[in-house]
């Protein structure tokens, strides 16, 4: 049996894994994003949870919205800033009395919708999570791609591209620069600078009643992701680019981006690289974390 963990921004989820891939057990907490230990033990208890209702033991790998540093072993990156400075992998393996494997949300997502989901079969797949933050995640033939740097595909700490005059100098990032994608074009950020106090849900939801704002708002959003996905494809081509997170929800998108992207990309359409919703869900993510470990033991 194989345990993943998505450590998200708002709920962390832990799924159980049977050799065929399918899900014996799923269930999902909020996190507690403003203490580092609270986070361990919510983990712990995930884990506790599902081998008691199981009745057998799992490997356990965790996705995070972040990277754990190769040469510190602790986390770098994270726009849960709590993780930051942490050797989560090490902290958990020692309560859990197992090796843990930790890596990036977005490379989780990468694998699962590459090896069974949306992508499957697909050489080079790109995959994106939109939500609390804006991450990134490259999986090559169905193995993902982190880099020397433990930052491969982190697309989200970039520069809005092609911004405009009243784009720049951009929203502070907890990154420590200004303008990132993530400030534009993750649901946080979209919300702070669009939603004039409401939730994507709800804009997307005026929008269809023919409010006008709410339809700029979104014909705006949809630009700014098309110019950071233009500046992907690129640099990578990939075969396929699969959206997560909460602002994949919006149907929208997938009528939307690709023709702005025949604009953008270098040298002009036709767009070849297929934009794709998650096949898995906002649960994606933790399949590929239970992945992480490709046998049981």
């Amino acid at each position: 049996m194989r345990l993943g963990i998505d450590l998200g921004g708002t709920k962390t989820e832990i799924v159980a894994l049977m050799p065929d891939g399918s899900e014996a057990y799923r269930t999902r907490v909020p996190t507690p994003r403003t203490e580092y230990r609270a986070i361990l033990e919510t983990i712990v208890g995930l884990v506790a949870g599902a081998e008691a209702a199981l009745g057998q033991r799992g490997t356990l790998g965790v996705g995070i919205p972040g990277t754990v540093d190769r040469i510190s072993g602790r986390v770098k990156n994270a726009n849960t800033q709590v993780l930051n400075g942490h050797p989560i992998d090490q902290d958990l393996t020692a309560l859990l009395g197992r090796p843990v494997r930790v890596t990036n949300d977005a490379n989780c997502l990468a694998a699962s919708e590459a090896s069974d989901g949306a992508a499957a079969g697909l050489d080079v797949v790109f995959a994106v999570i939109i939500g609390t933050g804006a991450g990134g995640g490259v999986a090559l033939k169905g193995q993902v791609w982190p880099g020397p740097n433990g930052i491969g595909g982190e697309w989200g700490h970039n520069p809005l591209p092609w911004a405009t005059a009243d784009e720049l100098p951009g929203t502070p990032c907890y990154c420590g620069k200004s303008g990132c994608l993530e400030t534009w074009i993750s649901g946080t950020g979209f919300e702070l600078t669009e939603g004039r106090g409401h939730k994507a849900k709800e804009i997307a939801a005026l929008a269809q009643a023919g409010e006008a704002w709410a339809e700029t708002a979104l014909q705006r959003y949809e630009d700014r992701l098309a110019r950071g996905l233009a500046t992907v494809i690129n640099l990578l081509d990939p075969d396929a680019i699969v959206l997560g997170g909460g602002m994949s929800n919006l149907d929208r998108l997938y009528t939307n981006v690709p023709p702005r992207l025949e604009g953008l990309i270098f040298g002009g359409g036709p767009l070849r690289t297929k934009i794709l919703k998650n096949k898995h869900g906002d649960s994606s993510g933790v399949r590929g974390a239970a992945w992480l470990w490709p046998v049981a033991e």
